[in-house]
């Protein structure tokens, strides 16, 4: 009997062992859940108590790994900023030894468009995360940098137009990379609240003649 006992207070400890958990791993499943509900619900939805019923753990886990709910919402919008840069500035080295470049640049642009799930889905945090920083100040940075990285790319892809040719030598880029990205707030704005209306194949249309008209 005592050698049983022995057994199961082993067999007991292995089991309540705890298990290593990456920080960054569960940072960003979190940050996941955030982009779910916040998809789903709305910002104003994106507690702790529904994002940690949404990422299957117990408020107390969320705490572990932020100081506060303004500090998970944060993480979770530079999380989203990094997955665009990443995919978008990639997408930028198309560009390169190109010698008609309205098509290229037309794919690279589309890439911030709201064209199918996911781009939708980053769409509407992109707006909802904009939205809720006119009365979260600690959310205003990272909105303009939303807003400032659009033209950055803007800029980029009318530049290297202008260099390669395949647009006019003396296109104003300053008042051209405000144009464009008007023209592609607009496009997110309406494809968001009326994809029935603003479809993807009207979408890419629009967006083509807008590059077709710069020669």
């Amino acid at each position: 009997m005592t050698l049983l006992l022995k057994l199961a207070g082993s067999c007991y400890k292995r089991e309540v062992s705890p298990r290593v958990v990456d920080p960054a791993a569960r940072r960003q499943a979190v940050a996941e859940a955030v982009f779910r509900v916040v998809v789903r619900d709305g910002v104003e939805q994106a507690s702790l108590r529904n994002v940690a019923l949404e990422a299957g753990l117990a408020i107390g886990s969320i705490r572990h790994y932020f100081d506060s709910h303004d500090d998970m919402i944060i993480f979770a919008v530079e999380a989203l900023i990094r997955s665009i840069e990443q995919r978008v500035f990639a997408h930028v080295r198309s560009l390169e030894d190109r010698t008609d470049l309205r098509r290229p640049a037309e794919r690279v642009l589309s890439e911030v468009l709201p064209l199918d799930d996911r781009r939708r889905d980053e769409a509407v945090l992109w707006l909802a995360f904009a939205t809720a920083a006119r009365t979260r100040p600690s959310l205003l940075p990272h909105a303009e940098q939303l807003y400032d990285g659009l033209r950055a790319l803007c800029r980029r892809v009318l530049t290297v137009m202008v260099e390669s040719g395949t647009v006019a030598a003396d296109l104003d880029i300053a008042l051209e990379t405000e144009r464009l990205a008007s023209l592609l707030d607009g496009l997110t704005v309406d494809g968001v609240l009326h994809p029935d209306r603003m479809t993807p194949d009207l979408t890419v249309s629009l967006l083509r003649k807008h590059l077709d008209s710069l020669r």
